[in-house]
């Protein structure tokens, strides 16, 4: 499947709100369902598109995921990338059309027959999450049995149909003019009957196991996101598909760098002297050293940002900004020389505090102008 843009597939803006996607959706898969265009295979093709970007759009958490990260969120070709799977058409499709298509679910691939989901979690650095990487990881998973390969049953049989239902799972008992379905009381609702059960797993068909991973983590990921490898978790029992590995990442926190969104924020602390001549200061960054030049007369508080050297986007090859907060540091510790400069300097500046002190001098007058106000 292509990756064209999801919105324009549609042909929606990227603020559209789920009402306009939802109308979408419709009037565009009227126009290409395969029952009203059979044997075309172009519109078949066109209407896969049209289900895919609606059923990515239309969820609040996968939309964010694609405004984020783009096709990369739901790419199927390398599980152990953000992954999705598609939901069966009628669930969507009966959402917005109601009852004029109606689909039966294949029980053999009903959400009953797959086993549960499981959830691993790991933390990482944020220079980790610069650069990506890869992780180790071991996860105990309920596996299909390794002897009887799921069938519960003993080496050299297998299951047979349950008699007392005839492989329904049900049975029905008359009562006057009613008839009362019931489960099966001798196979429980399986269908099958084990004679001679596995010795391993004691008919369950399944067993306990440690699995090692190997996990790629994109650059850029955000803590909290959830890698979905598809498949890999617990197996469901006789005839059915596994669940999935969900890894969600909690990325540290960092003693320098706070990061929101794509960018990412550090206070840089400076001296007085540097904060009124100017100067060099070395500014941390995590791909190298940033040597940049402070301007004369630079005010605490003071944000200036460095382009492209925030995190980058999975969308495309953009960075974030690193934005840096410039704290002018009180000097503490000072020597008789030290202070009998400042005392001096504060002489001057106090004989000159409208040029010197202009924020110091406005806010004497205000101050002055307020107890006044109060006679």
């Amino acid at each position: 499947m292509s990756n064209k843009d999801y919105y324009d597939i549609l042909g929606i803006s990227k603020k559209a709100n789920n009402q306009e996607i939802k109308r979408a959706y419709k009037r565009l898969a009227i126009k290409y369902h395969p029952d009203r265009n059979k044997g075309n295979k172009i519109y078949e093709e066109k209407f896969k598109e049209i289900q895919k970007a609606y059923e990515i759009l239309s969820d609040t958490k996968k939309r964010s995921m694609y405004d984020q990260y783009g096709h990369t969120s739901f790419n199927e070709d390398n599980y152990t990338d953000f992954t999705y799977t598609s939901n069966d058409f009628s669930d969507i499709f009966g959402d917005v059309f109601g009852d004029i298509f109606k689909s039966k679910k294949n029980k053999k691939y009903s959400n009953n027959n797959i086993g549960s989901d499981v959830l691993y979690k790991i933390s990482i650095t944020l220079e980790e999450v610069i650069k990506g990487v890869s992780k180790k990881i071991g996860v105990n998973l309920i596996q299909k049995c390794s002897i009887c390969n799921g069938t519960g049953c003993k080496s050299g049989t297998s299951r047979k149909v349950c008699n007392t239902c005839n492989g329904n799972g049900n049975i029905h008992i008359k009562q006057g003019f009613f008839t009362i379905q019931q489960t099966c009381p001798s196979c429980n609702g399986e269908c099958y009957i084990i004679e001679n059960v596995c010795y391993i797993c004691r008919g369950s068909g399944t067993e306990k196991v440690y699995k090692n991973f190997s996990i790629k983590i994109p650059s850029g990921i955000n803590d909290g996101d959830n890698i979905r490898i598809i498949g890999k978790g617990n197996y469901g029992g006789y005839n059915s598909k596994c669940g999935d590995l969900y890894i969600k990442i909690k990325v540290k926190k960092h003693s320098i760098f706070k990061r929101f969104n794509n960018d990412l924020y550090c206070k840089v602390p400076i001296n007085f002297s540097i904060a009124a001549l100017g100067g060099k200061i070395e500014i941390p960054s995590l791909y190298n050293k940033i040597i940049f030049k402070i301007p004369p007369e630079t005010q605490t508080g003071k944000i200036f940002r460095i382009k492209n050297k925030g995190i980058k986007y999975l969308k495309n090859n953009k960075y974030g900004d690193l934005l840096c907060k410039i704290i002018v540091e009180t000097p503490v510790n000072l020597n008789k020389l030290q202070k009998k400069l400042l005392y001096n300097l504060g002489i001057t500046l106090k004989k000159n505090i409208k040029k010197n002190n202009p924020k110091s001098d406005s806010f004497l007058n205000n101050l002055k102008k307020f107890f006044n106000s109060l006679i």
